[in-house]
């Protein structure tokens, strides 16, 4: 342990703000900067260090900000960069850092840089994305995340050529093998980082690199494109070259978004030695519940809990010695945490959600929390296609109009497995549209923001979901075994109960986790737990003890400290 390493952002809590959804100012349904200025001492009172902020850039929209057209440049609908400057501002004083999206992966098709690039074959900027020409025939295939076909090549009859894009028609991959775009990046990276931001979540990083040879998808990968997406030939080139570059040269933390990394690849990427990235997310866990290929992508509710731990301690036991991890349960492109882990009925969902925080917060791992895990906010479950606004989610309704899949039977998955259920407006309180706008928001509220699940209704009750987070963060941050500690699985094989010990130096820590709706027996050697005192508990009426509580209530969480 002499070796040790401190670094703020392996200490810190992430708050990740949506910001569409997060606080509307302007009355006109869409969450803009200066909402989230006004929400500062807020979140500054929830604990958490670090705000992770969403795309904010000047866009387009066809991807919520994940089509960049100007990435220096506000969009309008949610300020001016003198407003990002006074939230920027606001943060410093209060001791809050801010990490933004860095999407280099694609732009906007209304960037001027593809704006030029299609004008011609010999313009400057052709060559800052990928182009096929139409005469050397139909390109290998490549497959797309958001197009309608499913394929992301697309013509363009103005030069008789197809560009590349991974995700939607409107967001064209750009071309790092070019060195002359991976400068571009590199001063948009230091244009942001002189102005104090303090790191970026990197949006699809592995999939920056391209063998420009555009072959067929090699046999040995199954079909599985992904994969290949996630092993170009030159991406640690790259990946080092920036942080030589750039990000060595501030004090600032860095987290890739990586689809398609597995465990035997992950300490390439964070390795310190390596000089690359602080951490990534993987999405062993995301996958965990789903069957199918990219494009039929459906919701299965029967994961084990076995599954669940060993997927949490396959990644510990990556980052044991070397490199550092993320813990996450949801975020802006997955379902709400408590309904997709736990349980949102209303006999559990307040223990469900607690007990979902503790377990974030007492893993080795960088935490993140999306914006109303506080609360325990729900999927909102819409019913009908017209109530959704994300793409992913309309085009696979269209594409799906071409399979035998019912279209209802689709709306169901949906209704568990949108994006949109984790981007419905933030539920300030029980007045009209929950506090986060006085007209009709840009996507509906869940309904529930009625019944209690509001930061009003629960600040003033000591037993909130919203009051425990706050208990649980500030534990995690008075006891830096919950940091560092060395994990130690329990109970391998319980199907009802996740239980570990988090060991360092003389702190030893015991963590026991109920995820069943029943009650449960803890089966451990009570002797090896004889002196203990209880941290926290998510059941109100459990006082401190010598012996551990192994007689478990559905959902219940505890964390004990061993002497």
């Amino acid at each position: 342990m002499s070796e040790l390493k401190r670094q703020w952002w392996k200490e810190g809590v992430v708050y990740q703000i949506y910001p569409r959804s997060f606080q509307d100012t302007t009355g006109n349904g869409v969450g803009d900067l200066n909402g989230i200025t006004k929400r500062l001492d807020y979140i500054k009172s929830l604990g958490v260090d670090i705000i992770w902020l969403c795309p904010v850039y000047q866009s387009p929209n066809d991807d919520n900000g994940y089509d960049i057209s100007d990435y220096r440049t506000i969009m309008a609908e949610f300020g001016t960069m003198k407003d990002f400057d006074a939230l920027l501002s606001g943060m410093k004083s209060r001791g809050l850092k801010l990490i933004m999206d860095l999407v280099a992966n694609h732009t906007s098709d209304e960037h001027f840089w593809f704006q030029e690039s299609r004008k011609s074959r010999d313009n400057k900027y052709r060559d800052y994305y990928h182009w096929w020409p139409a005469e050397k025939g139909t390109p290998p295939k490549r497959w797309s995340y958001f197009d309608v076909d499913g394929n992301a090549w697309k013509y363009d009859k103005l030069t008789d050529s197809y560009y590349l894009h991974y995700f939607s028609v409107k967001q064209p991959d750009l071309k790092w093998e070019n060195p002359e775009v991976r400068k571009e990046i590199y001063n948009i990276i230091r244009f942001w980082f002189d102005k104090g931001v303090d790191g970026f979540r990197m949006d699809v990083i592995p999939f920056i690199s391209k063998d420009t040879t555009y072959p067929e998808l090699p046999e040995k990968y199954k079909g599985n494109y992904v994969s290949y997406y996630s092993e170009g030939p030159r991406l640690h080139e790259y990946l080092h070259e920036m942080n030589q570059e750039i990000l060595s040269k501030y004090d600032v933390m860095t987290v890739g978004e990586a689809p398609g990394i597995t465990l035997d690849k992950a300490l390439d990427f964070v390795d310190e030695e390596r000089e690359e990235l602080n951490m990534f997310f993987h999405f062993d866990l995301m996958s965990l519940d789903r069957d199918g290929d990219e494009v039929f992508w459906m919701r299965n509710d029967k994961w084990k809990l076995t599954e669940f731990k060993k997927v949490h301690s396959d990644w510990d036991k990556v980052f044991a010695k070397r490199g550092w991890g993320s813990m996450f349960l949801s975020n802006h492109d997955f379902p709400r945490s408590v309904s997709r882990w736990g349980n949102d009925s209303p006999e559990h969902w307040r223990n469900a959600s607690t007990m979902l925080h503790t377990f974030l917060l007492t893993m080795r791992g960088t935490p993140y929390f999306y914006f109303g895990d506080e609360i325990g906010m729900t999927n909102v479950r819409f019913d009908t296609i017209e109530d959704y606004k994300d793409i992913n989610t309309l085009n696979r309704y269209e594409l799906l109009k071409q399979s035998d899949i019912s279209l209802d039977d689709f709306i169901e998955n949906e209704k568990e497995a949108a994006r949109d259920n984790a981007r419905t407006p933030m539920q300030w309180d029980s007045s009209t549209y929950s506090g986060f706008t006085e007209s009709k928001p840009w996507i509906k509220v869940n309904s529930n923001y009625k019944t209690g699940i509001n930061v009003a209704a629960q600040e003033n009750d000591s037993h909130s979901v919203l009051n425990y987070f706050k208990k649980m963060v500030l534990l995690r941050k008075h006891h830096l075994g919950l940091v560092y500690g060395d994990y130690e699985l329990l109970l391998e094989d319980n199907e009802e109960v996740y239980a570990y010990t988090r060991i360092f130096e003389s702190e030893k820590y015991l963590i026991l986790l109920s995820f069943s709706e029943n009650k449960t027996t803890v089966d451990i050697d009570e002797v090896s737990f004889k002196n203990a005192e209880l941290l926290i508990s998510n059941d109100t009426t459990l006082k401190s003890q010598s012996i551990p509580n192994f007689h478990l209530k559905p959902y219940q969480a505890c964390v004990y400290e061993l002497t």
